[in-house]
């Protein structure tokens, strides 16, 4: 679909008489993931759902990559919410020094945000393998899953 609509992008691009921009590689960048690449892991920084006991979660700061209307309806408990594309641009606010859990629906988009923050220099991130549908699979907590409170009655 998304090749389909980026085709047809560049179909009425050239109609138009407008050339569509090839993006050029950066040397520094292809070189920082080559070097990258040289040494990461075999597992490439994954951790699966099973493998964090309750115990282990104040350890950690999990970060929802979503779009905050996801963030909002439902997320981890204690999870803060930083978008996938943003990780850069707010690497302030994480850590160095704690673990770090990034996730997303299936994992895709929160790897994606990981490999930037590892290429970085952030070496304490792992991603949620199979995102926040493997983390319900397990059977852990999301933030609908948490009790709320009854709703008080309406007075007439």
């Amino acid at each position: 679909m998304l090749l389909r609509r980026w085709a047809a992008t560049a179909v009425w691009l050239c109609a138009a008489g407008v050339a569509p921009v090839q993006a050029q590689p950066s040397p520094a960048a292809v070189e920082a993931l080559e070097a990258y690449l040289d040494f990461v892991d075999y597992g490439g920084g994954v951790m699966l759902a099973q493998q964090l006991t309750r115990e282990d979660w104040p350890r950690y700061l999990f970060i929802d990559a979503r779009d905050a209307g996801q963030y909002a309806r439902e997320h981890i408990p204690g999870a803060i919410h930083i978008e996938w594309r943003r990780v850069l641009a707010e690497r302030n606010r994480i850590p160095r020094d704690r673990p770090v859990l990034l996730y997303c629906n299936t994992g895709s988009l929160s790897a994606q945000a990981a490999l930037a923050l590892r290429v970085a220099g952030w070496d304490n991130v792992r991603v949620l393998q199979g995102g926040l549908e493997a983390w319900k699979a397990a059977g852990r907590p999301g933030l609908s899953d948490t009790p709320r409170p009854a709703p008080l009655p309406q007075q007439h």
